[in-house]
């Protein structure tokens, strides 16, 4: 609250989609989202993004266009029993022939399976509309029969112009800010820290608003700044600082330094930084920078992954540590990187090259007759398990893609594959 007033973010929430900023692929004239609305069907959805973007306050949109009762549940205090009552209520309220209620809740990739399951019944049997909200991706967290019964938007943070416009109407439309003298001089801190996010740019330009008490009041780099390190020790789990140190914590671990590792590991935890995210760093990492020098690491990084959805706080940091320092003090490769990467370029390049006849399966006659599968040689059949023969089209067979790197793990590799692929790695 500001002088018994509601926050700046809650006064400015837009009321209709003439009033919202942003998300004009969504949303925009002709867009999918606004179609839909416009036709008066919708299905249910989930809206994925970062916060601060207008995911509930699109859904509240929706549900007073659309003219349809809403029912809201946040993930992060709701459980399975809050649920079943409010979908009751739906049922209750619910006329015949009448539009089904729109069930909003925020937050969720929070919900258990179990509370995702007590949900499904109700949106398969049409008694509620579901609007779910989430900052994770829907893929890893909500229920498999949930996400292909909803269509996935995604909402994007907010660019410069969406930023000025949003500033630009707060100060014109504001009942308290239109008042006052204010003059943004600089906006570049303004737009940094709030990271593409309304809520955060409006709490921010508050923020800076009340700290002046001359009855001008000028916004510049300097002033934002020196009214947000007021508490320096804050850790934004969606802003700029939050991409820096998770971006740290990656770099120390390819870097091969552990303590440094750790650190931004103990940043994370102590900033509330969700385990999950943090646990899916480290199976990218395992794969992206230490690969095939020790393929060990993701193995321990998708245990890690898996442990920590069972044993959560606080003991999941002591998972996340050990995890950490494993990464950080193996041998490092990107070679599977690299020839993903290589890969993905030649067949852009090259298109959709016919398999050759040898490698094709021949499960009727017609294809056998073709020469499906015939040349084929087994290599279990041969000395070693091995024979060289041709794996790939004709037009790239000698292509190299993989390159093993130099540590013990991959010298071992690299002598294996000379001594099998002598035309081919010899050379």
């Amino acid at each position: 609250m500001s002088n018994g007033h509601p926050p700046l973010a809650e006064r400015q929430r837009p009321k209709s989609l003439e009033d919202y900023i942003g998300q004009k692929h969504l949303v925009g004239e002709g867009a999918v989202l606004r179609k839909m609305i416009d036709s008066g069907v919708i299905s249910s959805i989930i809206l994925w993004g970062p916060p601060g973007v207008g995911k509930t306050t699109l859904a509240k949109i929706i549900s007073q266009q659309l003219n349809r009762p809403f029912y809201i549940l946040s993930a992060i205090n709701s459980g399975v029993k809050d649920v079943r009552e409010v979908i009751e209520k739906a049922k209750k309220n619910k006329f015949f022939n009448s539009p089904n209620p729109i069930l909003f809740i925020d937050e969720i990739h929070r919900f258990s399976k179990s509370q995702q399951d007590s949900l499904l019944g109700a949106v398969e049997q049409g008694v509620v509309t579901l609007i779910g909200a989430t900052t994770e991706n829907p893929s890893f967290e909500v229920i498999s029969p949930l996400l292909s019964r909803s269509q996935v938007y995604v909402l994007k943070s907010l660019e410069i112009d969406d930023l000025r416009e949003l500033v630009n109407k707060a100060l014109t439309t504001d009942e308290i800010l239109k008042n006052k003298n204010i003059l943004v001089k600089e906006e570049e801190a303004l737009f940094r820290f709030s990271g593409g996010d309304a809520r955060k740019l409006l709490n921010i330009l508050e923020l800076v608003v009340n700290a002046n008490a001359e009855s001008k009041v000028e916004i510049t780099n300097e002033k934002v700044s020196e009214c947000l390190q007021s508490n320096p020790t804050a850790y934004d789990k969606n802003g700029e600082i939050h991409y820096d140190i998770i971006s740290a914590f990656i770099k120390s671990i390819r870097g091969s330094d552990p303590d440094a590792a750790v650190y931004w590991l103990a940043r994370m935890v102590e900033g509330g930084e969700d385990p999950k995210f943090i646990a899916r760093r480290l199976v990218i990492s395992a794969a992206e920078d230490i690969g095939m020098a020790n393929p060990n690491a993701l193995l321990l990084a998708n245990q890690c992954f898996e442990a920590i959805k069972m044993v959560g706080w606080p003991e999941g940091r002591i998972i996340l540590s050990q995890t950490t320092i494993y990464l950080a003090t193996s041998p490092k490769s990107n070679a599977s990187y690299l020839a993903i990467k290589k890969a993905q370029e030649l067949v852009r390049q090259t298109g959709n090259l016919p398999v050759p006849l040898h490698l094709r399966n021949a499960p009727t006659k017609l294809m056998k007759e073709l020469g499906y599968g015939k040349e084929y040689k087994y290599s279990h059949d041969y000395p070693e398990n091995f024979v060289e023969q041709d794996f790939m089209p004709d037009e790239i067979k000698n292509a190299r893609l993989y390159l093993p790197q130099n540590n013990a793990q991959e010298n071992k590799i690299a002598e294996r594959l000379k001594k099998w692929w002598k035309r081919k790695y010899n050379h």
